[in-house]
């Protein structure tokens, strides 16, 4: 079962339902709002990618990046796909950046760089900027950001991109866009 098989209807507007109510349950509560997703996982078949996922994503969401990394990395080998495995590459790249291992989430999503775009585009940048930055390669994810950014500005957004462009260019040292 991937992305493009969901559980059912009235499962995934509960998911939906849950997260919705995120904001709701304070710190105290963490563990109440993660007894709900774990109850919504365990409604999927025990060979699905989507209880590891949400569980990944509660225990992420309630500041356990330690917890959510081996479920992520369940969730991707069990066949996560489309969308939701977009989403846990950008996630656990953010929760290997939070544990101490900003090289592997490079690695996991510097290929999102070219893969089919989608409104995801600009997690994946700003996410992998914080892990270059965290390696000591600033100039690297700040032409992300800034390439990221240029599109939605309402002016400048040519020279916007050159300037990104040319923060990791070698040869464009005192270059102009």
């Amino acid at each position: 079962m991937c992305e493009g098989e969901p559980v059912n209807d009235d499962w995934e507007k509960r998911v939906a339902a849950a997260w919705a109510s995120f904001d709701t349950h304070d710190e105290a509560h963490a563990a109440d709002f993660r007894a709900v997703i774990d109850a919504l996982a365990a409604e999927v078949p025990e060979d699905s990618p989507l209880g590891p996922f949400e569980r990944a994503c509660a225990w992420d969401s309630t500041g356990h990046s330690d917890r959510a990394v081996p479920l992520y990395r369940e969730a991707l080998a069990r066949g996560l796909d489309g969308y939701r495995g977009r989403r846990t590459r950008i996630q656990l790249a953010s929760s290997l950046r939070n544990t101490g291992q900003p090289e592997e989430g490079v690695k996991l999503l510097t290929p999102e760089l070219v893969a089919v775009s989608d409104e995801l585009d600009d997690a994946v940048r700003a996410t992998l900027a914080l892990c270059l930055a965290d390696l000591g390669r600033e100039r690297e994810g700040l032409a992300l950001v800034l390439g990221a950014l240029a599109p939605h500005l309402p002016r400048y957004q040519r020279s916007t991109a050159n300037y990104a462009r040319l923060l990791v260019e070698p040869d464009a040292q005192g270059a102009t866009p």
